[in-house]
């Protein structure tokens, strides 16, 4: 148990001093690229010799952001232009930016425009209609400019059989996360809910070999530890992000154990792999038509609420904890139906607001608390 003990404190480590793993990377001689949410394709930055390096923010007020962004922006986007604004990218090679909400298609003026260093922007553009073959086309031949892009940045040819290694490496990620999340999920008493974030958390600080390394060993103790009861409720999350430091104490202090999510940030990052295709870009875009349960994503038929009623049964969970991020449209608007789906199948269910910039939890507090209350 020490072991597991010290690889959670690792993990912790990294998650809650990203800069100390930039630096390593940049002392190191390489070249790192600011990946902004969502879905970045990193494989082809590894591909190129660079490392992905993920930018979600910080539990910091946004002050000259707000210059740019509407203040009822979502703090993700807000705390990330203000860390760019102070100088904290300075030493990127590049920031890539997904198109995948309003607010982030704004982002690469706003970039420009705040940001006095001038760090290149490599935007990237996901079909909608992203399951069918002219949308697999499209998403295609927009990571065909991301490539070239790369290569221009880092001076190295993205060759097909560089990426094919990078997919398959980042697919070996992938699963042995899903692997983590399962035995996670068994283990409570061995991994809180801070725990837990810190190993999601510090996966996008961390190149995908050397991350992996650290998951596998956890996981491998994790799962031969002895199963013990777990007596307080058990959850699962969706949401966008879900790190903030204060609402995992919270989760932690009222004993809740986190059995499986379906949050961005966390689970749906591992949830799909990229199949192995003639041309590995057509098998990277062909992923992004297969992830399911994600806000940002066109969902018409809300498999998300299908996904968590599944998830609910087969991790044994007694209800949904909706942690949203305030002003995430595209989080917000699910909700409702997504409740009723929920309440339909007799799954209780309790919708938190999240905000990184000094936001007062003591009422979320109070409403965990009830919510557990009512599940005992």
């Amino acid at each position: 148990m020490k072991r597991i003990a010290a690889l959670l404190a690792e993990f912790s480590a990294i998650a809650a001093e990203p800069k100390k793993q930039l630096e390593k990377y940049l002392s190191a001689g390489k070249k790192v690229v600011g990946c902004m949410p969502y879905f970045c394709p990193e494989e082809l930055i590894a591909a190129s010799g660079m490392v992905p390096f993920g930018l979600w923010g910080a539990e910091m007020p946004a002050v000259n952001a707000k210059s740019y962004f509407p203040s009822f922006t979502c703090s993700i986007l807000q705390t990330i232009l203000e860390l760019g604004i102070r100088g904290d990218f300075d030493r990127l090679s590049a920031v890539m930016i997904p198109l995948l909400c309003d607010s982030l298609k704004s982002m690469h003026p706003n970039w420009r425009y705040g940001v006095k260093k001038k760090i290149p922007v490599i935007p990237v553009t996901h079909a909608q209609n992203r399951k069918i073959r002219a949308g697999v086309d499209f998403t295609v031949s927009q990571y065909r400019a991301v490539r070239k892009q790369l290569e221009e940045l880092s001076g190295n040819a993205v060759t097909d059989d560089a990426i094919v290694a990078a997919v398959r490496e980042y697919n070996r990620h992938r699963a042995v996360m899903r692997r983590f999340i399962a035995a996670a999920g068994r283990h409570p008493e061995l991994v809180s809910p801070p725990a837990r974030s810190a190993v999601f958390k510090s996966s996008y600080f961390t190149e995908a070999g050397e991350h992996y390394d650290l998951v596998l060993e956890l996981t491998e103790l994790l799962e031969n530890a002895p199963a013990v009861p777990w007596k307080g409720p058990k959850i699962v999350t969706s949401g966008i992000l879900a790190d903030s430091p204060v609402l995992l104490e919270i989760f932690a202090d009222c004993g809740i154990a986190i059995v499986d999510d379906q949050v961005t940030h966390e689970s749906l990052h591992f949830r799909v792999d990229v199949p192995e295709t003639g041309d590995p870009l057509v098998g990277m875009a062909e992923r992004i038509g297969r992830i399911e349960g994600c806000p940002v994503l066109f969902d018409p038929g809300k498999q998300r609420g299908i996904m968590l009623r599944e998830l609910v049964n087969t991790a044994g969970a007694d209800g949904v904890i909706f942690v949203q991020t305030k002003f995430c449209d595209p989080d917000e608007y699910d909700y409702v139906p997504l409740k009723q789906m929920l309440d339909e199948a007799g799954i209780p269910s309790l919708r938190l607001e999240v905000d990184r910039q000094g936001y007062n939890y003591e009422q979320v507090r109070t409403a965990v608390e009830t919510f557990c209350s009512l599940l005992s």
